[in-house]
């Protein structure tokens, strides 16, 4: 009988504990200068540079502006839930905090080139948006990168074997730069040794404070 009471109170504790709450809620403030478009989980952002569409229709969350707040506070809003799955909360307004600052400022990443001994030639074309790479390891391949969405490309012009990229969409930026940096992996040798590569070196926006 004792063993069983203590049981029972132990799943009753384990219930509670594994309880979901019935709605999780944030909410943010649109920026000036800056509008939402909202419907059916699919926004978008309009500012200065431009618009920005992003789509939470993988999400099973609620996106609408607080009411009496003229549109100009959004509220992101998941109903029964709990645990790890109430973080995509935080994600979704993330995601439109920083399209909010892409639409306004910008996003602006550098890049610079790092050997040893065979100079890495870049050359920007198509536009500033295709970057092409040679002489990577005394390499006579060329490694063609083209940028997405609306990054563009450009050379630095203060720093030497410097580009910088940039745009509204933090995600084409920094997906541009990975992109860069992977083409340039060293293969079957010791990476301790050999750090011949292209690698971000800072990141800020365009239009500075």
């Amino acid at each position: 009988r004792f063993v069983y009471s203590w049981l029972s109170r132990a799943a009753a504790v384990l219930r509670a504990a594994a309880m979901k709450f019935t709605q999780k809620r944030q909410t943010f403030d649109i920026v000036d200068g800056v509008t939402f478009a909202i419907k059916s989980r699919a926004v978008k952002v309009t500012g200065p540079r431009g618009s920005l569409e992003l789509s939470f229709k993988h999400m099973p969350i609620d996106i609408f502006f607080e009411e009496g707040s003229d549109e100009r506070k959004v509220v992101v809003e998941k109903w029964f839930t709990g645990g790890k799955a109430t973080a995509s909360i935080r994600t979704c307004v993330s995601h439109m905090e920083n399209a909010m600052t892409g639409v306004t400022k910008g996003f602006e990443y550098k890049m610079r080139f790092v050997y040893s001994h065979f100079p890495i030639n870049v050359s920007i074309t198509n536009g500033a948006k295709r970057v092409e790479i040679r002489n990577f390891l005394g390499e006579k391949v060329i490694r063609v990168v083209d940028a997405l969405k609306d990054t563009t490309v450009k050379r630095s012009e203060d720093v030497k074997d410097e580009i910088v990229l940039s745009g509204n969409d933090i995600d084409a930026v920094s997906r541009t730069c990975a992109l860069i940096q992977n083409i340039c992996a060293v293969k079957n040798k010791d990476i301790r040794k050999f750090l011949d590569g292209i690698y971000v070196s800072a990141k800020s926006t365009v239009v500075k404070d």
